[in-house]
């Protein structure tokens, strides 16, 4: 089987380098390459490839916005993300947008192979420093859960405050200057975090905490 494949970067010396590594693997074939993302969503639609190679920091649409509109329009692409970014929210939010696979542009290119043809094969493929930073990240997580199970974030603690003090949900989001929806999203997750349901005993848990105004 071959494997149809479209590069998107708008690094157009990186872009070319990738073309002509790919072209030398006989299962590999670059149907195009474009240095836009609504080129990409075009030619997505037009040449149908098996596997979209996505810079993420382009000029105009990201690679985040291009790969969530790409999977929405053409569900059976599959989206290879190669960027410079290492962080963890880049990781997430292309994973989020649909994307099946990621690899840093310092990985060498037996790697970005290897992960084309993961994906290709409706694997998922993140590559060893992306993988490392990702486990690392949820090692810190579940040692702050364990330390912190109860821990709220600033805006629960202001919500929970207030709500404690006798205000609605509306009254709230007027004192923050946010959604009421939103006042009802961190209403939720406190109840879920502490395991407190009703008013009464979230208020208990506020005064306790010293959140209360009074």
């Amino acid at each position: 089987m071959t494997i149809r494949v479209l590069l998107v970067d708008d690094h157009t010396i990186l872009r070319m380098a990738l073309r002509v590594m790919l072209s030398r693997e006989s299962d590999i074939n670059v149907v195009a390459d474009v240095d836009r993302a609504s080129e990409a969503l075009r030619l997505a639609r037009q040449l149908a490839p098996d596997v979209v190679v996505m810079d993420i920091g382009m000029i105009g649409m990201d690679g985040i916005e291009a790969t969530r509109q790409l999977i929405a329009a053409s569900p059976g692409v599959k989206v290879l993300a190669l960027s410079t970014h290492l962080e963890r929210h880049f990781v997430l939010q292309m994973l989020e947008a649909g994307a099946s696979g990621y690899v840093v542009k310092s990985a060498d290119s037996e790697e970005l192979l290897r992960a084309i043809r993961a994906v290709a094969r409706n694997r998922t493929y993140l590559c060893a420093e992306v993988a490392s930073v990702m486990v690392d990240s949820m090692r810190c997580k579940v040692a702050d859960q364990e330390i912190n199970p109860k821990r709220l974030g600033h805006r629960e603690r202001e919500v929970l405050g207030l709500l404690a003090d006798g205000k609605t949900s509306q009254e709230i989001a007027t004192k923050l200057h946010i959604a009421a929806g939103t006042v009802v999203v961190h209403r939720r997750n406190i109840s879920r975090k502490l395991k407190l349901h009703s008013v009464a005993e979230l208020t208990k848990y506020a005064i306790r905490e010293g959140l209360t105004s009074s």
